[in-house]
């Protein structure tokens, strides 16, 4: 006789659909809190429904209070706007959006929810998302950060920058200032718009090609040695500017964080970028201080801060009393 056939199981079939995913769907981040919503909002009512991209909105909720966010912002774009679920296949021209008392992640074009950790370990579910983001979408990452108090989505931002995505705030238009100065303040930001023009520069980057080609650090791809000559002149007003000679840098972060500056300024090849750097001086300081950044993950590292309060601290403290105790004597 032959077994039965097993049940099927919806998690285990998603994550199967999660191993099988190949290409997800590149995914714009957008966070906000206190007035983000306002912004939101106004931010859909001009952003076109058919751009390809999927969108997914990070909001500061209340643990234990219904918001009616999916339900709100839908009334404000044609798209189709739902809560996330956990190990939900993210699909294009879709809005999603974090439920209430949870933090959330993307692997492999599934989202990936989790409970939010008690107190006294902090809240940050838009730093959370962008980082997974990054890590995962490379230089098809796209950051936004919009009104809201305190600095979550700063160091998501950083990371999306480092990896050679897309970062913007929003500008004085934001009803409260602290979340979008907080990532201005700290270099991360490649443009300050307001909504409609965040909109406008949303649809922009839907129809780049560079900007969706999701690359991963590990698999490096094949570069071609047509514009090798570009690249070395690019580098050389780098060492003028700054002093520092990058040609013994790895190429694929070089590139990824060139096309990321020429993106920004609707530039095709390296050799207009070339041309770019010779009519703005500027510019490569600019780029010298993105091929420099960097992001550390220490003071959000459980273990290690878990490390340091429970041995390193004692001993900088039992040391202290020890020199004062001898002092005194």
């Amino acid at each position: 006789m032959n077994d039965p056939m097993p049940t099927s199981d919806p998690e285990n079939t998603a994550y199967t659909n999660l191993e099988l995913s190949k290409k997800p769907v590149p995914i714009v981040a957008i966070g906000g809190s206190a007035g983000g919503q306002q912004a939101m909002s106004e931010l859909l009512s001009f952003l076109p429904a058919d751009t390809g991209l999927a969108y997914v909105y990070i909001q500061h909720l209340s643990p234990d209070y219904d918001s009616k966010l999916d339900f709100i912002l839908s009334a404000k774009t044609p798209m189709p706007v739902q809560e996330a679920g956990h190990l939900m296949p993210v699909e294009p021209n879709r809005l999603y959006v974090i439920p209430p008392d949870k933090t959330m992640e993307v692997v492999d074009g599934v989202l990936v929810l989790s409970p939010r950790k008690p107190k006294p370990a902090p809240h940050l579910p838009i730093d959370d998302f962008f980082m997974s983001l990054a890590e995962r979408q490379k230089d098809g990452a796209i950051g936004i950060v919009l009104s809201g108090m305190a600095s979550d989505g700063t160091l998501g931002l950083k990371a999306i920058k480092v990896a050679g995505g897309i970062t913007i705030a929003q500008d004085e238009t934001a009803v409260f200032q602290g979340m979008p100065q907080s990532a201005i303040i700290e270099g991360v930001v490649d443009m300050v718009l307001p909504p409609s023009d965040i909109a406008a520069e949303l649809l922009r980057l839907s129809s780049h090609a560079d900007i969706l080609q999701l690359t991963s650090e590990s698999s490096e791809a094949l570069q071609d040695d047509s514009d090798k000559e570009d690249l070395k002149k690019i580098l050389a007003f780098v060492k003028s500017a700054a002093g520092v000679d990058f040609n013994h840098y790895k190429k694929t972060t070089i590139r990824r964080r060139i096309i990321r500056r020429m993106l920004l300024y609707k530039l095709e090849t390296l050799a207009d970028y070339v041309i770019y750097l010779k009519k703005n001086p500027m510019e490569a300081g600019i780029l010298f201080n993105d091929l420099l950044i960097n992001v550390t993950g220490f003071f959000r590292d459980p273990a290690t801060m878990e490390h340091v309060k429970k041995q390193i601290l004692p001993r900088i403290v039992g040391g202290n009393l020890l020199v004062k105790q001898s002092g005194s004597g």
